[in-house]
């Protein structure tokens, strides 16, 4: 039985679906999008074309503004978020300019397809003292845990340690190998979005944790199936981005912080880079942003804490 027929999905015509094939290996050759980004965009145009054939198209040229507009209008009527309508909205224009240049429509209806506004919002960072304490309580850990449970609190104190002090991305950290890191220079080699690598570098305090990883922590855990992988986990292969998300929520219970995930100890490192004064290009190099404008967000975070201290402190305000 074909599974996509008998759940009421209808199977795309042999035109549409090698549209979505050659589509896909355009994505596969455009260095600036993530995988996760690729796979998005081929989701999100399959499910344009099924909408198509639902509702008469054929072909791609039955790819009106008027079937553009109703697909859309149909996910917001399911309330999925702006954001993800947004999404959706480049994954169609996306596709329907690349079916244009190649000449698979003759006209791009798209380009008059309005996406809805997201609004800004502005990244969950910890305070400098919450940040310090989160990081003290994973290396009090370490120090405190006995010979069993002594290698994950080692992982988990290096994990947090590099994600603020060097500002990394969680995906970035667990793709790290042995070799990216230089612990002499204090330097660690990531390879970031849109497969671009940079040389980002750390401080003491993750100098010291991911020695102490290395020396007492990997050692105990390591096997076969370990290879350069610098976290791994307790069978041995490479540690992946839900257990490190894990580690920073228990982290967080534990120092009695804002429970918050791997990625706001990026954003807590940028802010407390640019409250301290450091160049905004600077931390756009650290961080690994193409845009300047992302970077700035940070300035936006720090304005909005100020004006929030201001009010409580001011009657008057």
């Amino acid at each position: 039985m074909d599974h996509s027929q008998s759940s009421g999905v209808p199977r795309l015509p042999a035109e549409l679906a090698d549209a979505v094939r050659r589509f896909a290996v355009h994505l596969d050759t455009q260095r600036g999008h993530s995988v996760h980004t690729r796979r998005a965009y081929v989701a999100d145009v399959t499910d344009l074309l099924r909408y198509g054939v639902r509702h008469g198209c054929g072909g791609l040229d039955g790819l009106d503004l008027a079937v553009l507009r109703g697909w859309l209008g149909a996910q917001s009527e399911r309330g999925l978020a702006r954001a993800t309508l947004a999404r959706r909205g480049a994954s169609a224009r996306a596709f329907l300019r690349w079916a244009h240049r190649t000449g698979l429509v003759a006209t791009d209806p798209s380009a008059r397809l309005a996406s809805p506004k997201v609004p800004r919002t502005l990244p969950t960072v910890l305070a400098v003292d919450e940040a310090a304490r989160l990081l003290d309580t994973a290396r009090e850990a370490a120090a405190e845990a006995d010979d069993v449970t002594r290698p994950s609190a080692l992982r988990a104190w290096a994990a947090a340690e590099l994600l603020y002090g060097a500002g990394i991305r969680v995906g970035e950290l667990v793709s790290v190998d042995v070799g990216d890191v230089d612990a002499r220079e204090r330097l660690v080699r990531v390879l970031g979005k849109g497969g671009k690598e940079r040389v980002v570098p750390f401080g003491l305090p993750a100098a010291r944790a991911v020695d102490a990883w290395l020396t007492v922590g990997r050692p105990a855990l390591v096997s076969g199936m370990s290879g350069q992988a610098l976290l791994i986990g307790e069978r041995g292969g490479r540690w992946g981005q839900r257990q490190v998300r894990d580690a920073v929520h228990r982290l967080a219970a534990l120092a009695g912080v804002e429970d918050v995930a791997p990625h706001a100890l990026r954003h807590s490192a940028a802010t407390h880079l640019l409250q301290g004064g450091s160049d905004l290009r600077a931390v756009q190099e650290v961080l690994g942003h193409a845009n300047l404008a992302t970077t700035q967000r940070y300035t936006h975070v720090d304005a909005d804490r100020l004006q929030r201290v201001y009010a409580q402190a001011f009657p008057r305000a």
